[in-house]
């Protein structure tokens, strides 16, 4: 079970000086619209430039090449980008079982990119990044357009991931009612500082 731990990281419009999220549990993350949530999710996959320290389990970010960080810790942003023209070509390994439990025939992945609604964009966006097997999962609104059926379908899919494979998730929520459902702690960012 490995521990996502932040320390002191820091950016322009951003510091955390401390945030540790238990491998296996859910740490919801809100605050107002441009307060940093996207910043720290990012910054913590490290996509942007900041500075501190990010450790998953005995592993430091630092000291890992910036690619075989980001196959660990994947970041969900809460629009994807697709580059193939169907969905197949975007993951090897699609497990039939999750496709299902988010309401996807295994033919999906035939569809073309530009056929799919913002929805299943983002529920095939997670299924994607669940498929590269990842060790912590950093999630920007990933029910954000979805409806209340889809919403409680890919909860039930986060929490299994992350209680089988012990993994943390940081998952950004504007939903008190959702934040509720699916963390195991909340955490209040104002400023691009943790309340």
């Amino acid at each position: 079970m490995a521990e996502l731990w932040i320390e002191r990281l820091e950016r322009p419009g951003l510091y955390v000086t401390d945030l540790r999220v238990p491998g296996g549990h859910t740490h919801c993350l809100h605050g107002p619209s441009g307060s940093g949530k996207t910043l720290l999710l990012r910054a913590i996959a490290d996509l942007d430039p900041n500075e501190g320290r990010v450790r998953l389990g005995d592993l430091v970010r630092e000291q890992l090449p910036a690619p075989q960080w980001r196959r660990r810790v994947i970041y969900v942003p809460p629009e994807s980008h697709w580059w193939a023209e169907t969905v197949r070509p975007h993951a090897a390994h699609w497990a039939d079982d999750r496709l299902a439990a988010l309401g996807f025939e295994r033919d999906v992945l035939d569809w073309s990119v530009r056929r799919l609604s913002t929805g299943e964009r983002q529920r095939l966006a997670v299924l994607r990044a669940l498929a590269r097997d990842p060790e912590a999962l950093l999630l920007d609104e990933p029910t954000a357009n979805l409806d209340p059926g889809n919403t409680e379908q890919m909860e039930k899919l986060l929490r299994d991931f992350a209680r089988e494979r012990q993994a943390p998730l940081l998952w950004v929520s504007h939903d008190p009612a959702q934040r509720v459902r699916v963390g195991d702690a909340e955490h209040r960012l104002v400023g691009g500082r943790l309340q």
